[in-house]
């Protein structure tokens, strides 16, 4: 009979059961569990067996076990009281331990209490303390021991470098920076690859690619992370050609690509189609870190479709890719699917951030949103994010597109802190609004408050409140004003500028403005042209059209609405009808209905009634009243009855409470001296509730 030796389990037995835990074996028990049998079994924990205890618990705080919080403050509060007891804390390693469980915890005051009445401290300490203090935000002392460190001769270690490095980085500390990376060539530790790639993260922050990129030209073994550090630095610094470089040299190589690698090429706004077929390539369509980023690529270029795809093929639910989707739908406008993404965030008791409602808030671009916009203002009053400035200027943004001045006056005057983007916000509000003097009498506030200081933002807002109320002297005491502070360097507000001196007449130093521009963009060139048009300048709006084209710049819609209110008010039909064509078929634009609106009155007044009417027959989208309205004052001019009834009756089918069909339809009786139609016109109009002196201008 075969008999066998009963399993005797010792220390070395439950050692090796904690030791699963800290690797990572989540089908073995907790490691309070595992302890608690030790203790059964009657075996007494010695110093290593608490030592690799704390390890494992702080191990099992990981995202991949699912032990509450709770139950662990339970744990270290019961631990402690058994290292007190036992006498067993004496031990450096047993305390450096409990120490780093308190720091993964979040229980940094509680380490600093341990670390201070420790005895004796070995570098692992002062290390893992360092590492504790970077990764729960505590930079400051972090730095501040590590000094007393160095002043005490302890040597640091690569982790401790590590982690020093990127809070140096993004605080702009580049001399204590430049002093670590001095730290680790003393010590033989800039060798160290951890270490080298933090260096190369940390040069790339601070504006240092070269010495990012020699750090990198110098490693002999390039790991995965090493090649994805130098990708990413590129990325940060908008360099999206020399990390594509980087990434082709990684792929020669046969490096390993890691999701890192992908998301920091999407990152630097890599065409993410590709990058997408290399995922499903690479095995990579599990990863939800990666899917995030690409919905975030889709999301960016408006392909809202394959955004939802992906993001429905994900496995968990991401609230950076849902604030993707709707921030996208809400730039589209379409707030309809913003709303449906929106509220699934709240069915999903996601956490919404600033960001993400600001996001949708500024989808709401006219009143037919105001119902919407409400909502989301009474959102963020429930969900305390009303008081975010972030937040309630995109409110004030807002409530001006809906022309709401008293609400948004009455935001503003509720922020406890001011910051010029609010005065900002609220003085642009008020000009877009139309409320200009408003918007000044908001501007001397800010004066007499003595802070902020107008910025180039706050001078371009307030140049279009002086085009609104053509005040010329005022524009030109702002126009010093850039002057004395160099803000005139702008593009945007040399471009507020020509418009403010275009409108309020003085067509002449527009053009001066424009000339002292070197680069001007094509926002500059379109208010140049616009300007010519506006002062009756016709042929030099032409004029400046084709310089624009001759120095290479492409031509917008809002470039083609100043040429072509230039051709229409000079009566340029073939220019006219030569850049429409180039706006379809050579530029790829899709005329608007203003566009539409000012060659149709091009043709009217030229008499290409036929033409005109065909053009109108031939658009995609339903023609508007001003479209109509532009033929129909075509018609009064040449007296052409039959397609002006004809026109008036499109028109009243559209709305039939526009008063200005009225007037127009009066006025071309009148010009054929049919007088009892005149009547007949004047008496509907009467009817609808007008008197007469109520007209709308339809170009």
């Amino acid at each position: 009979m075969l008999i066998t030796k009963p399993f005797i389990r010792d220390l070395s037995h439950f050692h090796s059961l904690l030791k699963s835990c800290i690797h990572g074996d989540i089908s073995s028990s907790s490691p309070i569990t595992i302890f608690r049998d030790l203790l059964r079994s009657s075996l007494i924990p010695n110093h290593l067996t608490m030592s690799i205890f704390l390890q494992s618990s702080t191990a099992s705080l990981s995202p991949h076990h699912h032990t509450s919080l709770d139950s662990f403050k339970l744990q270290v509060t019961q631990v402690q009281t058994h290292l007190a007891k036992s006498g067993l804390d004496r031990f450096v390693y047993v305390k450096t331990s409990l120490l780093d469980l308190h720091l993964k915890m979040g229980y940094v005051t509680s380490a600093r209490v341990l670390f201070d009445e420790m005895s004796e401290r070995d570098t692992v300490v002062w290390n893992a303390l360092i590492c504790g203090y970077s990764r729960n935000g505590y930079e400051s002392d972090a730095w501040k021991l590590f000094i007393v460190m160095l002043q005490q001769g302890f040597a640091p270690s690569a982790t401790t470098l590590g982690n020093l490095l990127p809070f140096c980085g993004q605080c702009g500390f580049v001399s204590q920076g430049r002093s670590v990376h001095g730290v680790a060539a003393k010590s033989g530790l800039e060798l160290d690859s951890q270490v080298k790639n933090a260096l190369i993260s940390f040069y790339s922050k601070c504006s240092e690619l070269e010495s990012a990129e020699v750090l990198f030209r110098d490693m002999r073994d390039k790991s995965t992370v090493s090649w994805n550090t130098m990708i990413g630095a590129y990325s940060q610094s908008g360099l999206q050609d020399k990390a594509i470089s980087v990434f082709k040299n990684m792929v020669e190589k046969n490096v390993e690509i890691s999701p890192v690698t992908i998301i920091s090429l999407l990152s630097a706004h890599v065409s993410h189609e590709p990058l997408h077929c290399l995922v499903v390539k690479r095995g990579m369509v599990n990863d939800n870190s990666v899917i995030t980023s690409l919905v975030c690529a889709y999301s960016r270029c408006w392909d809202s479709d394959s955004a939802e795809c992906l993001y429905a093929s994900a496995n968990q639910d991401s609230i950076v890719g849902l604030t993707s989707i709707v921030s996208s739908y809400a730039e589209k406008g379409d707030m309809d699917r913003a709303v449906v993404y929106f509220s699934k965030m709240c069915q999903l008791c996601m956490k919404i951030d600033a960001v993400a409602l600001v996001g949708i808030l500024h989808g709401c671009t006219n009143s037919s949103h105001i119902d919407i916009g409400m909502s989301l203002h009474g959102y963020a009053i429930k969900s305390g994010l009303c008081t975010k400035t972030l937040v309630v200027n995109g409110l004030i943004t807002m409530y001006s597109k809906f022309d709401d001045v008293e609400t948004f006056m009455f935001l503003f005057q509720q922020l406890h802190e001011t910051p010029l983007i609010s005065w900002n916000s609220v003085i642009s509000g008020c000009v877009q609004s139309g409320r200009a003097r408003t918007a000044f009498e908001v501007f001397h506030q800010m004066k007499l408050s003595g802070e902020p200081l107008p910025d180039a933002i706050t001078i371009a807002s307030l140049l279009a409140g002086c085009s609104q109320l053509c005040n010329l002297h005022l524009g030109k005491e702002l126009h010093s004003y850039t002057l004395r502070n160099n803000i005139e360097n702008e593009n945007f507000v040399c471009t507020a500028l020509i418009d403010m001196y275009a409108k309020c007449g003085d067509a002449e130093l527009a053009e001066s403005v424009f000339k002292s521009i070197k680069a001007p963009c094509t926002a500059t060139w379109n208010s140049m042209i616009s300007g010519y048009s506006l002062s009756g300048l016709q042929k030099r709006a032409l004029s400046c059209y084709l310089e624009m084209r001759e120095k290479g710049l492409k031509p917008d819609k809002i470039t083609f609405l100043g040429v072509l209110s230039a051709c229409a008010h000079g009566g340029f039909v073939d220019e006219g009808k030569t850049c429409f064509r180039a706006m379809i078929k050579e530029f790829g634009i899709s005329p608007s209905l203003q566009h539409y609106a000012l060659i149709v009155g091009l043709l009217g007044r030229a008499c290409l009634f036929t033409e005109a009417l065909y053009l109108i027959w031939e658009i995609n989208i339903k023609p508007d009243s001003a479209v109509w309205g532009a033929l129909l004052s075509a018609c009064i001019v040449h007296r052409e009855l039959e397609v002006g009834e004809y026109v008036a009756k499109k028109m009243f089918m559209l709305d039939y409470r526009n008063g200005g069909l009225y007037v127009l339809m009066s006025n071309l009786y009148a010009a054929e001296a049919m007088w009892d139609d005149v009547v007949r016109v004047r008496q509907m109009m009467k009817d609808n509730g007008y008197d007469g002196y109520m007209g709308v201008s339809q170009i």
